[in-house]
C-alpha cells in the first residue's frame, strides 16, 4: 500500500485543505487542477455552503445540463417539465413525444395508491402462540407509543395505516418481521417513517418487559433492525395515451399508422417477454423519469430499485409499459411505482429544485407522480417509435457529433460544415478529426 495516498482526519481539513491534499497527492499539475476544481464553487457563498452540507467531504460541484421539455398536455393541463440528464436526445425525444401527444388528446394518469412500507425485522424465541395470540394487544401499543411522532402527519391526512406481523421462521429460526404501511402526504416520508419504526423497535422491548403474560421472557426478543423498504408496490400510478390507429400520422420511409402501431406493439410484447429487451427498455423509460426526479430533489436510486423489483414481481423481469390494439384504438400506458416528496428534504433546500416545482406550478406529490410517470412514458414511447421507423442512432448522432466538434473545439463555422457533411456519413471521432483537419487545410 501507498502510505503517502492514505490520510489521517481527512474529514477535519477546510474545504481548502482537503482540494489541497488531493491535487499534491493524485495530479501532475496541482495549481491547474485546484484552480479548475474551485472555479466550479458557486459565485454566492451561501448556496456553496447549502450545497456543501447535502454531502460529506465536499470539494466542488458537479455540473449537470438542467433542461425543459414543454408542451405536456397532462389530464388535460400543459406543462412545461424540467429535466436534469447528461445524456444525450433524452429532452429532445420527450420534447418529441409532448408534441406529438399534445394534438392527440395529451397523457392520462391516475394514482392507484400512495402507501409506502416500513419494516421492523426482529428474532423471537419464545411461545410462537403466544406472540400472534397478544399482537392486537402489541399493535394497539406500538401506534399508542408512536402518536407523538405521528401526530402532525395525521393532521395532514397522514399517519400509519396498519401493523402486520410476518412470521418468517420457515426460513430462519426465529425471525419476524413487523410489516407497517404509512401515509405521508406530500412528503416522501423517509425519516418520518424510519423514526416511527425505531420507536416501534422500542415499544416492543417494553411491551415485552412490562407485561404479565411475558414475564420471564424479556431475553427472548431482540431488534436486528428498522428501516423502511423503498420497495412501495401499493404506491402506484398509472399513465396512458390512446387514440384511434388511423390518427397516429405518417412515417418515415412510407410506413403506414397501421404497420407502425403493429410494429411498436410487438416491440413492447418482445420487451414483456425478453429480460435482455426489458433492461434497456425499462432503462429507457429511467431516462425521463430519473431525470424529473433529480430536478424536484427526490431520490432517483430509490424509485429506480423499486421499479425494477416491481418489474420483477411476478417472477420474471419484463416491462413495465404495455400496449394494445383493439377496436381500431392504439393504446400505450405505464404503471409505475413512485414514492416522490414535494415537501421537505432536497427539494425545499435546493434552489434548483425549488425552481423545478415553482416551474411545475408547485404540485402536490400526487400531481408530481403523474408528472414524473408521463416523462417516463413519453420517453419510452420516442424511443420505441425510433427503433421501428428510422432507428435509434440518428438522434443518437446528432448530439454525439456535437460533443465530438466541442471536444476538438471547432469554431462555429467548422460547426456548420460539419453538421452538413455528416448528414449522410456515419459519424465517429476520427472521421470527424479528419474532417476538420481537411477543412483547416483548404
Amino acid at each position: 500500500m501507498s502510505d503517502h495516498k492514505t490520510i489521517s482526519g481527512f474529514s477535519k481539513l477546510s474545504k481548502r485543505g482537503k482540494i489541497k491534499w488531493i491535487v499534491k497527492t493524485f495530479f501532475k499539475e496541482p495549481d491547474t487542477v485546484m484552480s479548475e476544481l474551485m472555479s466550479y464553487w458557486h459565485s454566492n457563498e451561501e448556496q456553496q455552503k447549502i450545497l456543501d452540507n447535502f454531502s460529506e467531504n465536499t470539494i466542488s460541484n458537479f455540473p449537470m445540463p438542467f433542461g425543459v421539455a414543454p408542451n405536456f398536455v397532462i389530464d388535460d393541463y400543459a406543462y412545461c417539465v424540467p429535466m436534469v440528464i447528461e445524456e444525450s436526445s433524452v429532452v429532445a425525444a420527450a420534447s418529441a413525444a409532448a408534441k406529438f401527444w399534445m394534438t392527440r388528446g395529451g397523457f392520462k394518469t391516475e394514482v392507484l395508491s400512495t402507501k409506502k412500507l416500513g419494516q421492523v425485522h426482529f428474532l423471537w424465541k419464545g411461545d410462537k402462540f403466544k406472540l400472534h395470540y397478544h399482537f392486537e394487544d402489541i399493535k394497539k401499543k406500538l401506534m399508542e407509543e408512536c402518536f407523538p411522532l405521528t401526530e402532525s402527519m395525521v393532521k395532514r391526512g397522514g399517519g400509519i395505516m396498519d401493523i402486520d406481523l410476518i412470521d418468517l421462521t420457515d426460513r430462519e429460526d426465529n425471525l419476524y418481521q413487523l410489516m407497517a404501511s404509512f401515509e405521508t402526504c406530500d412528503s416522501m416520508g423517509a425519516n418520518f417513517i424510519n423514526t416511527c419504526l425505531e420507536q416501534f423497535g422500542q415499544s416492543l422491548i417494553n411491551y415485552f418487559n412490562s407485561h404479565d403474560q411475558f414475564k420471564g421472557d424479556e431475553k427472548e426478543v431482540e431488534i436486528i433492525m428498522s428501516i423502511l423498504s423503498n420497495f412501495t408496490p401499493e404506491c402506484i400510478v398509472r399513465v396512458y395515451v390512446e387514440c384511434p390507429i388511423e390518427d397516429l400520422g405518417k412515417f418515415p420511409n412510407g410506413m403506414t399508422a397501421a404497420r407502425f402501431a403493429e410494429k411498436f406493439a410487438m416491440a413492447v410484447r418482445v420487451a414483456e417477454i425478453d429480460p435482455f429487451r426489458a433492461t434497456t427498455h425499462n432503462k429507457g423509460i429511467y431516462n425521463g423519469v430519473d431525470s424529473v426526479v433529480i430536478a424536484t430533489g427526490n431520490d432517483f436510486r430509490a424509485i429506480e430499485a423499486c421499479g425494477h423489483t416491481y418489474a420483477s414481481k411476478d417472477g420474471q423481469y419484463t416491462s413495465l409499459s404495455h400496449c394494445s390494439l383493439e377496436n381500431g384504438m392504439f393504446k400505450f400506458w405505464l404503471d409505475l411505482p413512485l414514492a416522490v416528496g414535494t415537501v421537505g428534504g432536497l427539494t425545499s433546500l435546493h434552489p434548483i429544485a425549488k425552481r423545478s416545482l415553482e416551474l411545475l406550478e408547485n404540485p402536490n406529490a400526487d400531481k408530481l407522480m403523474r408528472i414524473i410517470a408521463s416523462t417516463g412514458l413519453a420517453q419510452n414511447f420516442s424511443a420505441l417509435r425510433s427503433l421501428v421507423t428510422t432507428g435509434i442512432q440518428k438522434g443518437h448522432m446528432k448530439m454525439h457529433l456535437q460533443n465530438i466538434l466541442n471536444q476538438l473545439k471547432a469554431s462555429a463555422i467548422e460547426e456548420i460544415a460539419a453538421i452538413e457533411h455528416f448528414e449522410e456519413e456515419v459519424v465517429s471521432f476520427s472521421a470527424v478529426r479528419e474532417f476538420l483537419e481537411k477543412l483547416r487545410l483548404s
